[in-house]
This record gives C-alpha cells, structure tokens and sequence, in this order.
C-alpha cells in the first residue's frame, strides 16, 4: 500500500477488454468495407464514430484503482477520476441492484436506482459496494464501484467514518 492509504485496489477484466478490443475491431472492419465500396458517406461516418468510441473504452477503461485514505475514497478509470470525502458519506454497503441494471456494462455509468441518481465505476464480474452520499454532488446521490475485496472495503471505511 502507498504511503497513507487505508486500502488500495487495481482492478482489470480480461473479459471487458476483450470485448471492447472486438467492438473497435469490429467497426474498424465495417468502415474499411464501407469506404471501400462507398467511399465517405454518412454510414462511413457512423462507423467511425463507434469505432472511436470502442478505441476510447478499451484504452481508459482497462484498469479501476480504489484508494482510500483517512479523508478521501478515490476512484479512478481512465482519465476519469472520482474523489468523495469521508465527511460526505452517509452509508456504505453491498450494491444490490435489479439484475437488467446491474448488467448494464462495464465502464462508467450514470442510472436512477430506486428514486436516486447513481454513478457507476464498474466491470460486471465483481462484486459492488454502493456509498450513499450525505450531500448530493450535483445530481449525483450514490456512488457505486466494484471491487474484488467488498468486505474488507466496507469495513475500512466504516471504520474510518467512526474515527471521524
């Protein structure tokens, strides 16, 4: 662990990266057949646009770090980084979702689950915990992320939450 931290996590998924380096491909594939039998037309376009958007999701989104610390939960994926403070967490636990919205994918996500509005750091084969913020930021209510070690996660930050 990095000096200071209370818990530090990287996380992959071959599975996720397979699929998204299969998508890019896939729509590199469709646009190389399309300019070639079309040339640039509005299809072409669209291919290249999924094509940039897979190239993009298998390049950020192949590691999620957790970090925690005495003041602050850190996630980060990609360019993407979330910090919530300790003093604006109401509640951790388990993420329990509805199985058509748990497999929503893999990535960053953005959801209402159960009247309240949710970001999501996640790949689909692990487990989640949920933070209940005490303070909304912006729209967002919740916080999701997965993780390989749920328990021992929920445990240092509630236990961080009792120092404070």
């Amino acid at each position: 662990m990095k000096n200071g931290s209370l818990y530090h996590e990287r996380l992959a998924s071959n599975k996720t990266e397979a699929l998204f380096l299969a998508l890019t491909t896939l729509f590199l594939a469709l646009l190389a057949w399309r300019v070639s039998v079309a040339a640039w037309d509005a299809l072409a376009v669209v291919f290249l646009i999924f094509f940039i958007i897979f190239l993009f999701y298998s390049v950020n989104y192949q590691t999620l770090i957790v970090y925690l610390d005495s003041e602050n939960l850190k996630l980060k994926f990609g360019i993407f980084t979330w910090t919530v403070a300790l003093s604006n967490i109401e509640t951790c636990a388990l993420d329990d979702v509805p199985v058509f919205m748990r497999l929503g994918g893999a990535g960053i996500h953005f959801m209402f689950i159960r009247k309240r509005y949710r970001a999501s750091f996640n790949f689909l084969e692990y487990p989640r915990v949920v933070i209940a913020f005490k303070r909304s930021v912006g729209p967002v209510r919740d916080i999701s992320f997965s993780t390989q070690r749920p328990d021992e996660i929920l445990q240092l930050i509630q236990a961080a939450l009792n120092r404070n």
